[in-house]
């Protein structure tokens, strides 16, 4: 249930975000969903595709710096207080969340949302949501909803 999301170190210019995506494009490479977050020396471009370890090597190859983080999607109810409920059942569990992000999976409808989490303890995280009735989408799924 964990997916594999590449994580590009970023210096933090004008323009800098071309180099990956470009490289990214230039390999035929679809970028899924993105995050973006800077601080004044850098910034983290955070990727999710299919094919991670293709897009790992075309990135290295780019001179671009790649690390591999594991994160969990999630549905969320799509209303208001559809994040905050889920929020409150991870507090309960105590999970420690590092960031977290939404991505658009298809066409909306259905009464869902879905976020992307970082968490401290991915598996721990999985373990108390499926507890909750909450569960993670798996990797397959995501990439179908995608239309990959």
């Amino acid at each position: 249930m964990k997916i594999q999301q590449l994580s590009v170190f970023l210096e933090n210019r004008p323009g800098a975000i071309r180099t990956p995506c470009r490289a990214l494009a230039s390999a035929g490479i679809n970028i899924l969903t993105l995050s973006l977050a800077d601080t004044q020396q850098f910034g983290i471009l955070r990727l999710i595709v299919k094919d991670w370890q293709k897009a790992k090597q075309v990135l290295q190859q780019a001179h671009c710096v790649v690390n591999v983080h594991e994160v969990v999607a999630v549905d969320v109810a799509d209303r208001p207080g559809g994040l905050a409920d889920l929020l409150d059942l991870l507090g309960e569990s105590k999970l420690g969340i590092e960031y977290m992000y939404a991505f658009t999976a298809g066409p909306r409808g259905g009464g869902k949302a879905s976020m992307i989490f970082r968490f401290e303890e991915p598996d721990k995280a999985i373990k108390a949501l499926a507890e909750r009735g909450v569960n993670a989408i798996a990797p397959s799924e995501l990439f179908a909803r995608l239309g990959e």
